[in-house]
């Protein structure tokens, strides 16, 4: 088995870094010509180009760094697009029959979403033989990528779609949004459930409703759930702080827009709050990142099975 000291030193050839530079040149091209020809046809590439860019970056990251005996090249890219379009598939079910309008919808998508992509985990490395804490981390984060980038095409797609006929400036904003924040987003989250999943797993059987697994998706579920009612929070945040009467709430049931003198507060809540959710999952990665120090370097328990 490759260790940690022979993929540090190994030269890195940066695969990654080519396949992003080239993939973001193709997908400029391509909205470029689409501007200019009004092709319809092209559509298709402009949205599959600039959903899977990033995600497709990490995978080949993780080929050149962290491919071995365990993490096998097949292993992450059934990762990737099995486990991604296991947990969209999943989390599209489970979210269409389950959830209804209320104060807990988001918290909802983030239990069904997170535990989705969790079992689809558990699924596409069902067969590993040895499980290390790191590996978790990279394959989790596999998994989440593959889910963002099927999701991201279908964002994409609906956002083109207008009153007025087909926004390609839409798509393109939606792309560009998403992509930006595909690294923070289902990536991150499933990437610490990985790792918590695969450290739990190291000894013996998980125990899904005990130790630090169910509380980690607990905790990982509140962070997407923050993140997608950003927008609400600020949104009541700013009316708070600026004064607003709950009257014409209560009347109409739904928050206003921002008005002019207070889009500043509301962009400075929305970008710092999703900025305070990205730092708090980041930090949980690190902590379970460094949990998994030292683990290759111990002897090997026998197959342990989730």
């Amino acid at each position: 088995m490759v260790s940690t000291s022979v993929r540090t030193r190994s030269r890195p050839r940066r695969l990654y870094l080519r396949i992003f530079l080239t993939g973001l040149l193709l997908w400029l091209i391509a909205v470029a010509v689409t501007l200019l020809t009004s092709n319809a046809n092209l559509v298709p590439t402009v949205v599959l180009l600039g959903s899977f860019l990033i995600p497709v970056s990490f995978v080949a990251w993780a080929f050149e760094r962290w491919r071995d005996e365990d993490v096998t090249t097949e292993l992450v890219v059934t990762a990737f697009v099995l486990g991604g379009l296991l947990g969209v598939f999943g989390a599209s079910l489970l979210e269409s029959y389950v959830l209804h309008p209320s104060p807990l919808l988001f918290l909802g998508v983030g239990l069904i979403e997170e535990g989705a992509k969790l079992a689809a985990l558990v699924f596409v490395t069902r067969h590993m033989a040895r499980r290390h804490t790191r590996d978790g981390v990279v394959l989790g984060a596999a998994v989440g990528f593959g889910f963002a980038a099927f999701e991201s095409a279908g964002y994409a797609f609906n956002a083109m779609i207008t009153e007025q006929g087909l926004s390609l400036p839409a798509l393109v904003q939606t792309e560009l949004l998403r992509g930006v924040l595909a690294p923070v987003g289902h990536g991150l989250w499933t990437a610490i459930l990985g790792g918590v999943l695969f450290h739990a797993a190291r000894t013996g059987r998980v125990r899904y409703l005990r130790g630090a697994l169910p509380v980690t998706y607990i905790w990982v579920a509140i962070l997407h759930a923050l993140w997608d009612s950003m927008h609400s929070i600020a949104l009541a945040l700013t009316l708070i702080l600026t004064g607003f009467s709950a009257s014409s709430y209560m009347q109409t049931g739904y928050l206003p827009k921002p008005t002019a003198d207070q889009i500043r507060l509301f962009t400075i809540l929305s970008i710092g709050g999703l900025a305070l959710v990205s730092v708090l999952g980041l930090a949980t990665l690190v902590a379970t990142w460094l949990s998994g120090r030292g683990e290759r370097t111990q002897p090997s328990p026998a197959r342990s099975r989730t």
